[in-house]
């Protein structure tokens, strides 16, 4: 299937007047064509399943190419899968959009699919690293939400905590940039890490929770009972 035939087939599940509150929402000055989340989930689950591996690299690279914000979710979720075989180039693809997120939906989906390369290999973590000292906020940001499977993790394995210890080194060295979404960033992986492990979320809070803005503060310890 060629992009020309996906993009037929997302524009057909657009809804009326759905396009321009979509766009006002997201913050968004490409294109959108008002298709609906589920919609999209559907349709790219039927990609998955007809396509081989390769097509479905190639197409979700071509949807990413159009700049059209639910061609970039697609193609996000295209790629989102727990085991692919030989995943080096779908590894390299999701890599090259890194550099181009500018938004939070299309940034999350794409970290979404990251996240399933970085469990399968977790050494591709040494990349991940090299975002954190990205000029680009969103990139900064993607090291976080990519990630967010460690903070989720029970009864982990000494290389998982170690893992888990690295990334929370970097959330600590981001409490000190004061941009919403980083801040957020850092609230929302404490948050999942503290229904997993309250104490250690507690321990970074009290080394480094008078320096994080409020609203991120609160955020982290949403599930501690003692908060």
């Amino acid at each position: 299937m060629g992009v020309s035939e996906a993009l037929a087939q997302l524009s057909a599940m657009a809804e009326p007047g759905r396009a321009e509150q979509m766009a006002a929402y997201h913050k968004q000055n490409r294109k959108v064509l008002g298709v609906p989340n589920p919609a999209t989930n559907e349709l790219t689950k039927a990609w998955r399943q007809s396509l081989s591996v390769a097509d479905r690299r190639d197409l979700a690279s071509a949807l990413w190419a159009t700049d059209i914000f639910e061609a970039r979710i697609a193609a996000a979720k295209l790629l989102t899968q727990a085991r692919i075989k030989e995943d080096g180039p779908v590894w390299d693809l999701l890599q090259s959009w890194v550099a181009e997120f500018d938004s939070w939906a299309i940034a999350d989906h794409a970290c979404s699919a990251i996240s399933k390369r970085l469990l399968a290999a977790p050494d591709r973590l040494d990349a991940v690293e090299t975002w954190t000292r990205s000029d680009l906020m969103w990139t900064r940001r993607a090291a976080l939400v990519a990630t967010l499977p460690w903070a989720k993790m029970n009864n982990l394995k000494p290389a998982d905590q170690e893992h888990r210890e690295r990334i929370l080194g970097w959330a600590a060295c981001y409490v000190a940039d004061r941009d919403w979404f980083i801040q957020k960033a850092i609230g929302w992986w404490l948050r999942d890490l503290s229904k997993h492990d309250a104490e250690r979320t507690r321990a970074f809070l009290a080394d480094h929770g008078g320096s994080m803005k409020n609203f991120a503060r609160k955020e982290a310890a949403k599930y501690l009972k003692d908060a």
